[in-house]
């Protein structure tokens, strides 16, 4: 049973809540296969160059085959010549690294305990806000000295107001509950939920027992 603090509005912890979850062991290159499939599949594959087939110049032969005292040269797409074609170049291409989801659960169970050891999941409780405001959002964030961290915020997402009102402060990165990925969990130093949405958190921590 661990204990993640519900901090209030004047940054003191007003109560805690319990998460009943069962660590599980994981061998360091399940982690690694996970991130690493993960970063190939956002990579959008659109980096290309072209072949000496490919360009627009002339094929036909700049000077004789002899006479001239300079070297042989049988086109103007030769690799060896400035703008021509590139020999063994990157083409267009869809990377697709797959884990299946018994992988996934336990990367992520082990994220959820790394963070919990580290008491680096907080709740906030405060009045949600009648229009966005950032000022407000990034108050909050100090009161509980998290403006200097890299904060992965989750929030429901059609919750606009609260969006549009932390979108904008550095080091906060939001995130849905039914979207989370290993890397955004590994690379921010907090997680951060509402008071409100105790029962989303609850529900996707769930799937990873």
């Amino acid at each position: 049973m661990a204990e993640i603090a519900i901090y209030g509005t004047d940054g003191k912890i007003k109560s805690s809540l319990s998460v009943d979850l069962n660590q599980k062991e994981i061998s360091p290159k399940t982690f690694s296969c996970a991130i690493r499939a993960l970063r190939q599949n956002w990579r959008q594959g659109t980096v290309g160059c072209k072949t000496r087939a490919e360009l627009s110049f002339s094929n036909r032969k700049p000077w004789k085959q002899k006479g001239t005292g300079r070297a042989r040269a049988g086109s103007l797409r030769s690799p060896l010549w400035r703008k021509g074609g590139i020999i063994f170049g990157p083409q267009p291409r869809t990377r697709n690294l797959t884990i299946n989801d018994k992988q996934k659960c336990l990367v992520f169970n082990n994220i959820l305990f790394s963070k919990l050891n580290n008491e680096s999941i907080s709740c906030l409780d405060f009045d949600i806000l009648d229009k966005s405001s950032t000022k407000s959002a990034k108050q909050i964030l100090n009161v509980i000295g998290l403006t200097d961290k890299k904060v992965l915020l989750f929030l429901q997402f059609n919750d606009t107001t609260l969006i549009a009102s932390f979108r904008n402060i550095p080091g906060v990165h939001i995130i849905s509950f039914d979207q989370p990925n290993a890397y955004d969990m590994v690379n921010m130093n907090n997680l951060v939920f509402l008071k409100k949405d105790v029962e989303l958190f609850k529900e996707m921590i769930s799937r990873w027992n």
